[in-house]
């Protein structure tokens, strides 16, 4: 009897073991089509430009309005995730994103296609805390930081690939329709997702509305619409809006960015109201409890700090190796594939390490990175001196893909650590958010920065500047995650991940 229940119980963690990684399996299908969607649209601008007669304020937004209203529904979806079925509002952010994919591919014109990019931002901010939820749902252990490290090479893959792939696009499809293809590639992808969540996903983690199954973990008390907390929603909305707005928009005024200080005080505001509501019985949306959690307070600030600096580098490179050297808008595409291939290799090897380092991982990826930019910076002065080609940023810059691979998936995993399950996917929103805000502030003012320079220097003494502010940015984070590293004598955590 004993061995037929420990045969019993062996098929169980088999099949268990097969829902998982085809539950993951899906899960990157959709953040390799999403993350292709960002970073293809670069590549596209000037033809699209040309295509549909579009203004800079018109291109500007085709960037801004996705990444506005991404951000402003990160923190909700991710609650109404925990509530309703993580996998129901999964499958609808899939749709809503591969839907606005084809109206923006069919737009007739600029106002339409920023209207479906704004569509898209939505689609895409459901579904993305969704993902890091059900990552924390279904994997533990050392499993999760597996899991976690294949989210990281996808995410190589995606960045590195989307402008080759939009260049190659744009060539085949010429400058009418080949701008489309970069909205249309994403479809097949999608249809493929929902086709494969609908037959993988178990049955309750489809379900949606207030009969449905609670998410594994999930906190029995955070049932109806209460739950799902809409005046806390809301203000977390308004607030992220009010920040992001100055930052995303290129034309901000004085009296746009009035709205920053705004932003601030609905931060706070919705702090106090979270906490009222949780005294009233009901289940907050966010428990602010969570950021007492050493592991989790830290890591969203090492990754706030981290996006603030190091994404800046994939615009001004482009940037940089067109506008300043001449090259082409595919040419340019070719300098970020060392790095994606470096990226891949490294989150694949750190997620399956992370729980034996730690945030010793994080420190030793941080140290990569400046020495990137810090070589980066040495090979555009040796070009500009005539003595090296611009092609050895390919190598420096190399440096800066095994940084990504190091610092991103890993410190997910250990921001994520010590996080409750049944908010799971509100967590991870609020460090996405923190993601997001970092990324539209650090590319607004290193950009800014870079320009205004080149009012009065030539292009390579304006990159150096730039590439230094990362420089800066990217030791702070260095000097947060040595702190909390050794503040835990070197490992992330002295109990077992949830």
């Amino acid at each position: 009897m004993q061995d037929e229940s420990d045969a019993a119980q062996q098929q169980d963690e088999a099949a268990g073991d097969v829902v998982r990684w085809r539950i993951l399996a899906v899960l990157l299908t959709v953040i390799f089509m999403s993350l292709v969607g960002v970073s293809i649209v670069n590549v596209a601008l000037p033809a699209i430009q040309e295509a549909l007669d579009a203004s800079q304020s018109d291109l500007q937004w085709v960037l801004s309005g996705y990444a506005l209203t991404f951000g402003v529904v990160l923190i909700a979806a991710g609650r109404a995730g925990d509530i309703m079925g993580r996998g129901g509002i999964f499958i609808i952010g899939v749709v809503v994103f591969t839907l606005s994919s084809i109206a923006a591919g069919l737009a007739p014109d600029a106002f339409w296609l920023n209207v479906a990019r704004f569509v898209q931002g939505v689609g895409s901010g459901l579904l993305s805390p969704q993902a890091v939820g059900m990552i924390q749902q279904y994997f533990k252990g050392p499993e999760r930081g597996k899991a976690f490290g294949y989210f990281g090479s996808t995410v190589g893959v995606a960045v590195g690939i989307g402008p080759v792939l939009g260049g190659f696009l744009i060539k085949l499809g010429g400058m009418e329709w080949g701008w489309r293809l970069t909205f249309l590639v994403n479809v097949p992808a999608g249809v493929l997702a929902i086709v494969l969540a609908l037959i993988w996903f178990p049955k309750p983690l489809l379900a949606i509305g207030k009969h449905a199954a609670p998410a594994a973990g999930a906190d029995p008390a955070a049932r109806g619409w209460r739950s799902l907390d809409p005046v806390g929603s809301l203000l977390i909305g308004l607030a992220v809006l009010a920040i992001l707005f100055p930052f995303v928009e290129s034309r901000s005024s004085m009296l746009t960015w009035l709205l920053l200080p705004i932003g601030i005080g609905l931060i706070y505001i919705w702090i106090r109201w979270e906490r009222r509501y949780a005294r009233l019985g009901y289940s907050p949306m966010v428990d602010l409890n969570i950021f007492a959690t050493r592991s989790f307070s830290n890591g969203s600030l090492i990754m706030t700090l981290y996006f603030t600096g190091m994404t800046s580098i994939w615009v001004l490179v482009p940037l940089y190796v067109q506008q300043g050297d001449g090259k082409t808008a595919l040419e340019a595409g070719l300098f970020g594939i060392p790095s994606a291939i470096l990226t891949t290799y490294a989150a694949n090897w750190a997620g399956h390490r992370v729980i034996e380092y730690g945030r010793k991982m994080v420190v030793g990826g941080l140290f990569f990175a400046i020495a990137g930019v810090a070589l980066s910076i040495v090979v555009v002065l040796l070009h500009e001196a005539g003595w090296i080609s611009i092609w050895w940023l390919l190598a420096t810059l190399g440096l800066i893909g095994i940084a990504q691979g190091s610092v991103i998936s890993p410190n997910q995993t250990l921001t994520l650590m010590d996080v409750p399950v049944s908010y799971a996917g509100s967590s991870g929103a609020i460090m996405q958010t923190g993601q997001r805000i970092g990324t539209s502030v650090g590319i607004a003012v290193i950009t800014a920065a870079v320009f205004a320079m080149l009012q009065t220097t030539s292009w390579p003494v304006a990159v150096t500047v730039g590439f230094a502010l990362i420089g800066l940015i990217i030791l702070l984070t260095l000097v947060v995650a040595i702190i909390d590293m050794r503040g835990r004598g070197g490992e992330q955590s002295t109990h077992s991940p949830r």
